[in-house]
């Protein structure tokens, strides 16, 4: 094409933020080691007060709720409830917000977060969630990290283009350093913030995000979060399974990013958020009284159903609650993530999907579906196939010998969910014209 080898053009060096210089790369460094001190802070923050709620320090934290009897239980909850509606009204009256949307202001590519308020409104989040809540304890540390960087980048008078980039780059990182999982976090900022899996995005998101993934070593685990059996290569069944399973799971999340986004379109404002979220976590705390795995972020449902354990009824049940209350304790105003709610649901699914397919023929592994089901969820709900893989790999240090069936059924959720809905499960909880109309 007559170019010399200087001048090859070549699709992933295109550079969206212009040059990276050096002085860039040391505030990347500097975010991530702020990331991993805010996913450390707002860890400690969660167990203090899942330890004063239910004496829990290790294991399963549905577990340790269900060891205190039913009306501990209720009586947690609904405090939970209380405190929701609390500290909602007194952020949003007294401070004037929640500090701002680390992806409204990336995708729209205006706008700042406020670090301070970040910060209260984020431990607020996870004190309502070790109380119950059933939302995700991963969106406090992701805008914290977002708030760091764009803290850091206002300090520094970076460019626009930079700016944008450093705040999803710290967003990543605080996923990253959370849940120990480096090169999903660093994904999770190029490809659903950035929106461009390239150099220039992916190349400061992985530094960022290993650097606060070690930092949270300090304190958090650096072990897988959630233990899988050993899986088998896939055999016929499973890759059948993965052919089915797919589009069903990509209609089930077209349907959840829906529920979310009525959700978030209905929260209560004025002094309606001293009410509805006590109702809502008393409706939460008498649900878990029948299923305690309900309750908190669905981690331990996620490991219930990786481990191929529960009846197809108890699946079955788990699999229409969880979504509804994580959707209800959202529609009252509390505030949390749902990257975990999502995964745990499409375990589940992938779960119950397993043990139908077993009832009309040899079944493929139960604990094999749940983890495909997972990643189908996460990357259909996130609308962020690459990182949604990636995610499932690292959080359960899942071998290459379930990879291709995996794929199969991120390829047939992807593909049917986005015929359905182009939202995702954090563009639709975003206000109706917060972010310019696609072109």
């Amino acid at each position: 094409m007559g170019n010399d080898a200087r001048g090859t053009w070549q699709a992933n060096l295109r550079a969206s933020a212009g040059t990276l210089t050096p002085r860039f790369w040391c505030l990347a460094a500097v975010t991530g080691v702020a990331a991993g001190i805010g996913a450390i802070a707002m860890m400690a923050v969660l167990r203090a007060v899942q330890h004063a709620a239910f004496s829990y320090h290790t294991g399963e934290y549905s577990t340790a709720a269900a060891a205190h009897g039913d009306l501990r239980r209720m009586l947690v909850v609904i405090g939970g409830g209380i405190v929701a509606g609390i500290g909602g009204w007194l952020i949003h009256t007294r401070l004037g917000g929640s500090g701002g949307s680390p992806t409204a202001t990336v995708w729209s590519g205006r706008g700042d977060l406020s670090l301070p308020r970040t910060l209260v409104s984020g431990a607020w989040s996870e004190v309502v969630i070790g109380l119950g809540a059933s939302l995700g304890r991963e969106a406090a540390p992701q805008h914290a990290g977002a708030a760091f960087g764009s803290w850091i980048a206002r300090r520094f008078d970076l460019p626009r283009e930079q700016k944008m980039l450093l705040i999803a780059c710290g967003a990543g990182a605080g996923v990253g350093a959370v849940y120990n999982v480096p090169l999903a976090g660093a994904l999770f900022a190029a490809e659903l913030y950035m929106g461009s899996i390239t150099l220039t995005t992916v190349a400061p998101a992985l530094l960022t995000a290993s650097i606060a993934t070690a930092v949270g070593w300090i304190t958090l685990p650096a072990t897988a979060v959630y233990h899988v059996p050993l899986l088998s290569y896939p055999d016929p069944a499973m890759l059948g399974w993965s052919l089915l399973a797919g589009p069903v799971i990509g209609v089930a999340a077209a349907g959840y990013v829906r529920l979310i986004a009525w959700a978030g379109s209905h929260r209560p404002t004025g002094r309606a958020l001293l009410v509805a979220p006590p109702v809502a976590f008393a409706i939460l705390g008498l649900a878990s009284l029948a299923y305690p795995l309900l309750l908190g972020n669905g981690r331990d449902l996620a490991q219930f159903a990786l481990t191929g354990a529960g009846t197809v009824a108890t699946l079955a049940a788990l699999a229409l609650l969880k979504p509804l209350l994580t959707a209800l304790c959202l529609r009252s105003g509390a505030s949390g993530g749902l990257f975990t709610p999502t995964l745990s649901l499409g375990a589940v699914l992938g779960a119950l999907l397993g043990h139908a397919l077993a009832l009309v023929s040899p079944g493929p592994d139960v604990a094999a579906c749940a983890v495909a089901g997972a990643a189908a969820m996460l990357a259909a709900g996130m609308q962020a196939p690459i990182a949604a893989v990636a995610f499932t790999v690292e959080l359960t240090n899942t071998t290459g010998a379930s990879m291709v069936a995996i794929l199969i059924t991120v390829a047939g959720a992807v593909l049917v969910a986005r015929r359905l809905e182009t939202r995702s499960i954090y563009s639709a909880r975003l206000p109706a014209g917060t972010l310019p109309e696609p072109l």
